[in-house]
C-alpha cells in the first residue's frame, strides 16, 4: 500500500530533514512544529504545508510521524483535543521516532489499538548528518504487516529499517545503542588522552587504528575533533543524559547493573552544570583532559 498523505510532527535537528525527505521523495507532507517559525520555514524549503496544531496537521494522513524531545512531549502532541489521535481514523499509522521509554511505547499501542490505529516505535540512530544524509539506521518495535506498510515510506530517509520484535522493543534496542555509544566514548576519551600525553600524532594515530579492531563511527568521526577541543556536532549531552536515565531506568526494571553507564552518566551531568549540556557527546573527553 502507498502512503500519499503523511504528517511529521517535530522539526528539530533531526526531524526538519527528515520530513523534509518525505517531501522530495514525493509524499504529500503535512508538518507541525511548536514554534511555527520553523513550520513556516520547513514549508518555505520543501514546498509543502504546515498546520498550527498536531491534530490539523494529522487529519486524512495515511501515516503520523513523531520525532520530539521525550515521553512528555509525545504524549503532548499526540493526545487532547489538538492531538494527533483527535484526527487520526481507524487503519491508519503512527510512527513514534523520538528516543523515549518502552513503557511509553506499550501504552502508546495500548492507546492506539482502542482506536483501530497502528503503532510503530522506531527511534534513529545516525545523529543530525544522518537525517540529513538520509543514512539513519531505524529500530522498530510492532508487528510485521504494520511494518512492511510504514518501512517502504522511511526509506525516504533511513539506510536500514528492522523490526526488533513487538512495541518497546525498538526503544530498547535504541537504549542498546546508547550504552555502546557511552562505553565507546569513554574509551576514546581515555585513549586519547594517554595520547596527547604521550605525544603521538593523532592525525596519523586515527589513520592507523580506524583500520583495526578499535575502528569505530566515534573513532573515525570525532577522535580527531576531540583533541583539538571541538564538541559542537550535533547530538547534545543534555539528550544524551535523557537517553541514559531511560536506559537505568529500564535496567533497574529487569534487575540489571549497568556500572559503565551509571558512571558515564554520571560524568555527563558533571558537564551539564558546568554549562556543557548542548555540546555533543564527544565533550565527554573535557573530564578527563583535565
Amino acid at each position: 500500500m502507498k502512503s500519499n498523505n503523511v504528517a511529521f510532527i517535530g522539526l528539530g535537528v533531526m526531524g526538519f530533514p527528515m520530513a523534509g525527505h518525505l517531501a522530495k521523495a514525493g509524499y504529500k507532507t503535512k508538518v507541525f512544529n511548536r514554534t511555527e517559525s520553523k513550520a513556516k520555514l520547513w514549508a518555505q524549503e520543501f514546498s509543502g504545508e504546515y498546520q498550527p496544531t498536531p491534530r490539523l496537521a494529522a487529519t486524512n494522513c495515511d501515516i503520523v510521524f513523531l520525532c520530539v524531545g521525550n515521553d512528555d512531549d509525545v504524549r503532548s502532541v499526540v493526545y487532547g483535543e489538538d492531538g494527533v489521535l483527535a484526527s487520526m481514523v481507524p487503519g491508519s499509522v503512527l510512527v513514534d521516532h523520538t528516543t523515549t521509554s518502552a513503557e511509553l511505547a506499550e501504552e502508546l499501542a495500548r492507546v492506539c489499538m482502542e482506536k483501530n490505529i497502528s503503532f510503530i516505535d522506531a527511534p534513529v540512530s545516525g545523529g543530525q548528518a544522518g537525517a540529513e544524509n538520509a543514512a539513519l539506521t531505524i529500530m522498530c518495535g510492532g508487528e510485521q504487516t504494520v511494518f512492511d506498510r510504514v518501512e517502504p515510506v522511511m526509506k525516504s530517509y533511513g539506510k536500514q529499517s528492522t523490526l526488533m520484535g513487538k512495541n518497546g522493543q525498538g526503544q530498547r534496542s535504541k537504549m542498546v545503542n546508547q550504552i555502546c555509544i557511552a562505553g565507546v566514548l569513554k574509551g576514546l576519551s581515555e585513549g586519547l588522552l594517554l595520547a596527547k600525553k604521550a605525544g603521538l600524532n593523532i592525525n596519523q594515530l586515527v589513520d592507523v587504528l580506524k583500520h583495526g579492531a578499535a575502528g569505530s563511527w566515534q573513532m573515525e568521526n570525532r577522535t580527531v575533533t576531540m583533541s583539538q577541543d571541538k564538541f559542537d556536532f550535533g547530538f547534545a549531552i543534555d539528550w544524551m543524559h535523557k537517553d541514559l536515565s531511560i536506559c537505568l531506568n529500564e535496567a533497574n526494571k529487569m534487575g540489571v547493573e549497568l556500572p559503565l553507564t551509571e558512571k558515564v552518566d554520571s560524568e555527563y551531568q558533571s558537564l551539564q552544570q558546568q554549562g556543557f549540556g548542548r555540546m555533543d557527546t564527544s565533550v565527554l573527553f573535557k573530564i578527563y583532559d583535565r
